[in-house]
């Protein structure tokens, strides 16, 4: 006889996950942590958001808030040989159209990635094979899912270093990575990740080290696909530039968790986090004169094994000492709804952050 848990799964089977959501993509407090000798590294530490076809989700934040490992996370791609022998600990709940990533089967999850999800990676000539052609290395990422000779797949990969806007696909195709310059080595890898017609895009950090040209045309190619193919896409990136120019909603992380989440809009023109509006002050802006210097966040991203008790952003908060009894400095505050589809995690009152915003912080902008 089979033995249950509490659950009701046999034991040694993964429990039974909540019910199917409804959005395309819902990330429910997701958790990657990393045993290290100096103690758990608390990368990502309870994230939920969802995502539905044909929009675009900016994650914003600075280096070391956690970005990348969600979507390294979502991907699949925390494997115990990355980490040495210590493995992740990975908790939560991926969905993706109504697979659970998380408790599926892992060679299910290697079949997904490339044509259900892909990813642009950072830094595409540490991403692209430095041995194969950029044609070789579509190709194979081509056949992996598709039943067809090499010759098919090549003409393939040719097609989409055009739609990419590579000149002269069909020479260029049999060019190794060095042999591409840096927007162009990012174009491959745009390619390389569409040539399955994916259903969710994430890039993560698609522009950096690129001139603010190539940056420009990068962010209107990623635009224009994402229209033609109908994809979810996913923009990390520390540019607030970036995802105002891209994104849908914007999910603000600090300290491996969401401090303010809603649309583009809101976020810009209403924030309601005291870190939202540290990184917007120090944005330039090109569209109004600058009246004042630009004014950095004071302090350094917290240690994510030891994070600060309470808020994590309180040692770098000018307004930690607004909420009464200290309860900055030892209650973590949840996110809580501050307008339509509008959250933020911070102890000051709804009307305290308005007063703050309209007559300290805006008008500095």
């Amino acid at each position: 006889m089979t033995e249950l848990s509490k659950s009701g799964a046999a034991v040694g089977e993964p429990t039974p996950a909540s019910p199917t959501p409804t959005a395309f993509l819902e990330v429910r407090d997701l958790k990657v942590h990393f045993p290290t000798d100096d103690g758990l590294v608390k990368s990502v530490d309870g994230l939920s958001f969802k995502l539905e076809k044909g929009k675009t989700l900016g994650i914003v934040g600075e280096s070391g808030s956690g970005k990348s490992v969600t979507s390294l996370g979502i991907m699949g791609l925390h494997t115990a040989g990355q980490y040495g022998k210590r493995k992740a600990q990975i908790s939560g709940e991926i969905w993706l159209d109504g697979t659970e990533l998380l408790t599926a089967d892992p060679d299910h999850v290697r079949k997904l990635r490339g044509r259900e999800m892909a990813m642009i990676f950072q830094d595409p000539l540490s991403a692209l094979h430095p041995y194969y052609t950029i044609g070789q290395q579509i190709v194979e990422a081509y056949r992996i899912h598709h039943n067809v000779d090499k010759k098919t797949a090549k003409k393939r990969a040719v097609e989409m270093l055009d739609r990419v806007g590579i000149p002269q696909p069909d020479k260029r195709v049999d060019n190794y990575p060095h042999e591409f310059s840096g927007g162009m080595r990012q174009r491959a890898m745009i390619a390389m990740s569409l040539v399955n017609n994916p259903e969710l895009l994430i890039a993560d950090e698609p522009t950096t080290a690129l001139d603010v040209t190539v940056q420009a045309q990068i962010l209107d190619l990623i635009r224009d696909l994402q229209k033609e193919f109908g994809s979810a896409v996913i923009i990390i990136t520390h540019d607030l530039g970036v995802v105002a120019e891209l994104a849908d909603d914007i999910l603000v992380m600090y300290g491996g968790r969401c401090v303010e989440r809603g649309p583009a809009e809101k976020v810009f023109y209403e924030p309601r986090h005291p870190y939202t509006w540290g990184l917007l002050g120090s944005m330039p802006r090109l569209d109004r004169e600058q009246q004042e210097r630009l004014i950095p966040v004071k302090g350094s991203p917290p240690s994510l094994i030891n994070i600060p008790s309470g808020c994590a952003f309180n040692p770098r908060c000018p307004y930690a000492d607004i909420p009464k009894d200290n309860v900055t400095r030892t209650v973590r505050p949840e996110l809580a709804e501050v307008g339509s589809q509008h959250w933020a995690a911070c102890h000051m009152t709804q009307e305290q952050r308005e007063r703050i915003w309209t007559e300290e912080i805006a008008p500095k902008l």
